[in-house]
């Protein structure tokens, strides 16, 4: 939160530095210091009943009765032993055919005969012959007193000897007779079976508590509980920033001396007394206040983290339940990081000088 905490001489000295960030309180007085502030809100109270513990009932109980009985129990059934009833053999002989019938092949050979086969070799043709000169030609001239023939020319054969088959090549089946033996052979007479053997069951006596009667109960109704609880309702809601005149030594830091129980971040009696006197009266005038939770610097960083931060938180809720409003309130821890004195991690303080750094602190701040 962005805090602005003016004192009189101070808004003298630097009022043109802020004229144009905000409007600065009209006629301050020297020396006194303004914080801005809300309206504040308007409530009325009203009274409302509510049940804060219901009715319920309690329960009384009765415990269960028993008896011991004795009681005869079966400790092994009856069964039936199966004993075994070996097989009857004897000796067969069988007859098998150790070599079948079949037949043997020969072959027949082919026989061949001789024969022939004319074959013309040139067909039978004719040529153009020229005849003699007749001898009582007068002529000088060779080709005069002659003509032309055309003679035949008959055709010319050849004869080739060829062998023909007279009977292809054949098989003759010739009867091969085949044997049988005997062997002989283990056969079952009789298969081997079972017979049964009955074996009596045997009994026992054992004890036993039991059920007389079961756990019965008895139901009382407890009233419920009421109580009448004071009720805020807001009438006005506030808002409007105006400045407050605050008293100057609350612009800073201000112990508010809690003693916390070791660990703890619950208030107790004491601690809430403390709030009620010095802080709500500040906080129901309308400013707001910034809550700051420290540690020493026993045990680890986180552990001390966390315990302020719960601390603050604390106190915060606290507040709000007396009906601040939480706008008014910004609470933080800051655990071991912000000691007073030279006591850190590693150094040997008295109680008094560790107590200096377990404080809860606030300061008057700026709403925004």
């Amino acid at each position: 939160m962005k805090k602005i905490l003016l004192s009189g001489a101070f808004l003298l000295l630097g009022a043109n530095a802020f004229s144009q960030a905000l409007t600065l309180p009209s006629n301050p007085e020297p020396g006194k210091c303004y914080v801005m502030c809300k309206t504040p809100e308007v409530w009325n109270n009203e009274e409302v009943t509510i049940e804060i513990a219901p009715a319920y009932k309690t329960i009384i109980t009765h415990p269960a009765e028993y008896k011991t009985v004795t009681e005869t129990v079966l400790v092994k059934e009856a069964v039936k032993k199966l004993e075994i009833v070996p097989a009857v053999w004897e000796t067969k002989s069988f007859t098998y055919t150790a070599k079948e019938d079949a037949n043997r092949l020969t072959a027949v050979k082919a026989t061949f005969a001789s024969d022939s086969k004319t074959i013309e070799t040139k067909a039978a043709s004719a040529v153009w012959q020229m005849s003699d000169r007749k001898p009582d030609c007068q002529s000088d001239d060779p080709n005069d007193c002659r003509y032309w023939c055309f003679k035949p020319v008959a055709a010319k054969f050849v004869t080739v000897p060829l062998t023909v088959l007279s009977s292809d090549a054949t098989t003759r089946s010739i009867p091969v007779a085949g044997f049988n033996k005997t062997y002989t052979r283990r056969v079952v007479v009789q298969p081997e079976t079972t017979r049964s053997v009955e074996i009596p069951a045997v009994y026992g006596t054992i004890k036993k508590i039991v059920l007389v009667k079961d756990a019965w109960q008895e139901a009382v109704t407890v009233a419920a509980k009421y109580k009448s609880v004071r009720k805020e309702v807001l009438v006005n809601k506030g808002g409007l920033t105006s400045w407050k005149e605050v008293e100057c030594e609350l612009v800073d830091n201000t112990p508010l001396p809690i003693n916390w129980n070791l660990n703890s971040a619950t208030l107790t009696y004491g601690a809430k007394k403390i709030i009620d006197s010095r802080l709500l009266p500040i906080l129901q005038t309308g400013v707001a206040v910034a809550l700051e939770a420290h540690t020493d610097a026993r045990g680890t960083k986180s552990s001390n983290q966390d315990l302020s931060e719960r601390r603050a938180q604390a106190v915060t809720r606290y507040l709000i339940s007396k009906g601040i409003n939480a706008s008014q309130i910004s609470a933080n821890g800051y655990g071991e990081s912000k000691l007073l004195n030279r006591c850190a991690d590693g150094v040997t303080c008295s109680e008094a000088e560790h107590a200096q750094n377990r404080r809860t602190t606030f300061r008057v701040v700026n709403q925004k």
